[in-house]
């Protein structure tokens, strides 16, 4: 089943003669329940894709097909509803709130949808126990581990079930260990929970937990990597590869695999 399916994807910034071409031209599909890794230098369009996925931009050409419906022909005024009720974000600064307690921030975007109160409880108590945050749940961010945040936020991401969940270089501001951390939590994310995930990343130790990539050039599609059978490590290998004829760098080596 087509989860996201962007047809003919144009985005252009600026006006005649200074049009930058953001995006050219740009088409692929996610199945549901898929782990897509998008990667490509600066420049490439990663963002910008993210950007009009999220329905944050608007595109100057083409259609986004979210579950068969496109967010575009929704009115502005229901958008922020309909970002809360199919997409889940998970930031490279995690962005929790320092005055909530964990349970709380996992359950925001529920409270703002105004569900039962116990359907809201249910729910945050189902997703902390599968990522393992339970414990925790009646402390604030500041009093727990980095790990458990990025668990938080990874909770908070999918606790009201969305069809889409967008990581926009969730690993770019930590450490080797705390990057290995949050992409085993996002991948049994995947694997377990079913979550469809679309990450923009740079790192290839983060791609390599993906199941496919697209490596964007110049506002479109220059490669797609499967991983296959391939062990993590294997894929790993083959995303620097690409990256090498790319011409792209990364601040991964092999050794941190």
């Amino acid at each position: 089943m087509c989860m996201l399916e962007v047809v003919d994807l144009k985005k252009d910034y600026g006006t005649e003669p200074n049009i930058t071409q953001a995006l050219n031209g740009l088409s692929f599909k996610v199945a549901k329940g898929e782990f897509v890794g998008i990667m490509g230098a600066s420049g490439s369009g990663k963002t910008t894709l993210l950007n009009c996925i999220s329905t944050i931009d608007t595109p100057t050409g083409g259609q986004i097909y979210l579950d068969g419906s496109d967010p575009f022909q929704i009115k502005d005024r229901d958008l922020a509803r309909f970002r809360r009720e199919n997409l889940g974000f998970i930031f490279q600064d995690f962005n929790l709130l320092d005055t909530l307690t964990i349970q709380e921030n996992i359950a925001l975007a529920l409270v703002i949808n105004k569900e039962n109160p116990a359907r809201i409880d249910r729910k945050v108590q189902e997703i902390a126990s599968k990522l393992g945050i339970q414990d925790v749940l009646g402390k604030f961010p500041h009093q727990v581990s980095g790990g458990q945040r990025q668990r938080c936020a990874c909770a908070r991401a999918i606790v009201n079930g969305p069809r889409l969940v967008l990581a926009d270089e969730p690993t770019g501001a930590l450490d080797s260990a705390s990057s290995r951390v949050l992409m085993e939590t996002m991948q049994e994310m995947n694997a377990s929970l079913q979550a469809t995930i679309l990450m923009v990343t740079h790192d290839p130790f983060s791609a390599s937990y993906a199941s496919r990539i697209l490596v964007l050039k110049d506002g479109t599609i220059y490669g797609e990597l499967e991983r296959g059978t391939q062990t993590r490590t294997q894929f790993f290998g083959q995303i620097l590869a690409t990256l090498e004829d790319l011409g792209g760098f990364s601040r991964c080596t092999p050794a941190s695999v």
